[in-house]
């Protein structure tokens, strides 16, 4: 249709009506659509979800999928969480990028810890701030011992178990060697997929020692960069502006609000809507929800 308008003299309408397209569509424009994910992994609480596979992959699915697009941008900041769920959404990333044939600029900005970093090593390239935190590529798990402080208080702790370790870790137990002994075992087991990971996604840029890059230490921008953590300093804009041109098109990826979106179960990343009372019974556990994920985030300085 356009040739033919062409042809008549009528390049000027057709100009006219390009610009009522929305200007992803139109053509010649390049585009890298953006996709944020933030916040600890797999923690969920009614009014702070944790982000989860669940929660992302229609976004991802959604930025992998814009017309003209010539690479997916991701702007992580997370200080970890959950390996399970910090894996699954590496290997969504890859998955998409594989079937789009497009490049993954990822950009760090506060941090990319743990399973942060795990997810920021699914792109092509890693950018950061030079005050950017990167890396603790280890595992770790905590709990506390009450076995004093109930005997103090006169309670008797009562369990029943079908099973010999059923009762691993109970933190009103005194501690056995032989659980620590077990979870270091599996803590070790998810520590070599983590390390297979990064070396498999940075391959020969990585530049340290394993004892150096893999005890769960982490770095500023800079570091990371001289260790093979990242690739240069660089933020979104600059960087796509100097790679894709100054008038590149960074549209935002994100969850679908308002009225409706809560209906499909868009609104939580990785559990419903609770009622009420559910939300009400659930408050201690919210408090402790919350705590954790302050003593994350304070463990790098935020």
């Amino acid at each position: 249709m356009a040739e033919q308008l062409n042809d008549r003299g009528g390049s000027g309408l057709v100009d006219k009506l390009m610009e009522y397209l929305p200007a992803r569509f139109r053509p010649g424009a390049a585009v890298v659509p953006v996709v944020r994910l933030s916040g600890v992994i797999g923690a969920v609480t009614p009014l702070r979800p944790g982000m989860t596979l669940a929660g992302v992959a229609r976004v991802l699915e959604r930025a992998f999928a814009v017309r003209n697009a010539k690479a997916v941008a991701l702007v992580i900041n997370s200080p970890g969480g959950s390996p399970v769920q910090s894996r699954q959404i590496f290997l969504r990333i890859k998955q998409l990028a594989a079937e789009k044939k497009l490049p993954v600029l990822v950009f760090v900005e506060d941090v990319a810890a743990s399973g942060g970093y795990m997810i920021a090593c699914a792109g092509d390239e890693i950018f950061c701030d030079p005050s950017s935190i990167l890396g603790s590529i280890g595992v770790v798990g905590g709990s506390f011992g009450f076995q004093e402080a109930i005997r103090r208080l006169g309670i008797e702790r009562r369990l029943y178990t079908a099973g010999a370790h059923k009762a691993m870790l109970d933190p009103f137990l005194p501690e056995n060697p032989d659980d620590v002994a077990r979870l270091k075992s599996i803590q070790r087991e998810i520590h070599d997929i983590f390390i297979a990971l990064v070396k498999e996604s940075r391959g020969a840029r990585l530049k340290g020692a394993d004892d150096t890059l893999f005890t769960g230490e982490y770095w500023a921008g800079e570091s990371a960069i001289a260790l093979g953590l990242a690739d240069g300093i660089g933020d979104l804009r600059s960087t796509l502006r100097a790679r894709y041109g100054e008038k590149v098109l960074t549209p935002v990826i994100a969850q679908p609000t308002g009225l409706f979106s809560g209906l499909f179960g868009r609104r939580s990343p990785g559990a419903g809507q609770l009622s009420a009372l559910e939300s009400v019974t659930g408050l201690p556990d919210d408090l402790i929800s919350a705590l954790e994920t302050r003593a994350i985030w304070a463990k790098f300085g935020f």
